[in-house]
């Protein structure tokens, strides 16, 4: 279906077309943006350099850091941009590589969380033998499965791409590219494949938020004898990684778990860039 396109550009509208809106959405999110990479750079820059925070949980926190980094930069850069820009254009092939690399990053940070979770588990409820199970090779292992799989993943999200004829409109109500907001610009009829995409990319945020939602109430309920200095501290901890995992997963879920036919009115509620999954 591929040699039936027409369409080498698409026209991003953003989030509003009021020009004020705009510069103040542009400002906002540029300090929101360079405040999410110099810290995740900071964390980076520290872990790599102290030789006290060779743990496991520093290595996959270094890792998740730097995987945010990326990911606020595969989109914010461009949406800031186009913010102060009349012409808001991107090309087929940007749009694809945007498209990859935004369920690639993202999806290895989301992966992180799970490890990290994991690996909180196993700190607290198995002390003993914490250096036995965490070694450097069960990290590294951990860390190439992620980026393997989520590799994957974004690749079935432009084998799906490819599956969509452009021929007519090209102008999305969007600020980034991604594969429902193409869907409503196909000239075919998207119902068999918007499923596709709601088992390949919804059901997939359903479960991985079930499956962090269900390590955290175990690793709590393991807590019952602790005393109320641990309760504290773990609720400490615990209470920020929820925090982040609900506000970064809700949107995911609910723009995932849609069919295409409600996307064409409520385009703008997904997740933002400047919120990573870490």
């Amino acid at each position: 279906m591929d040699n039936q396109n027409n369409v080498t550009e698409f026209v991003l509208l953003g989030l509003t077309k009021n020009p004020e809106l705009r510069q103040i959405f542009s400002a906002v999110f540029l300090i929101m943006y360079m405040a999410t990479v110099l810290g995740s750079l900071l964390i980076v820059v520290t872990m790599t350099a102290s030789r006290s925070l060779m743990s496991p949980t520093y290595f996959f926190l270094t890792s998740l850091s730097l995987m945010d980094a990326i990911f606020s930069s595969v989109i914010a850069p461009k949406m800031i941009v186009d913010s102060l820009s009349e012409s808001t254009t991107i090309s087929l092939e940007g749009c694809m590589t945007q498209l990859f690399a935004e369920h690639f990053f993202g999806g290895v940070g989301i992966v992180l969380l799970i490890v990290m979770a994991y690996d909180r588990y196993v700190a607290i409820c198995k002390p003993l033998h914490y250096m036995t199970i965490m070694n450097p090779r069960v990290c590294c292992l951990l860390l190439g499965g992620a980026r393997v799989g989520w590799s994957v993943h974004a690749t079935i999200q432009l084998l799906f791409r490819y599956q969509i004829p452009f021929c007519g409109p090209n102008v999305t109500d969007h600020f980034m590219c991604d594969l429902f907001s193409l869907l409503t610009l196909a000239c075919m009829d998207t119902h068999v494949l918007g499923l596709l995409v709601i088992l390949n990319s919804g059901v997939m945020c359903v479960t991985i938020f079930l499956i962090l939602i269900v390590s955290y109430v175990v690793i709590l309920c393991s807590l019952k004898s602790c005393t109320s200095e641990g309760w504290s501290k773990a609720l400490s901890t615990y209470g920020s990684h929820l925090m982040v995992v609900v506000l970064f997963f809700v949107p995911c879920v609910f723009l995932y778990m849609r069919p295409v036919a409600t996307y064409l009115t409520r385009q703008r509620l997904c997740p933002l860039p400047l919120l990573p999954p870490c």
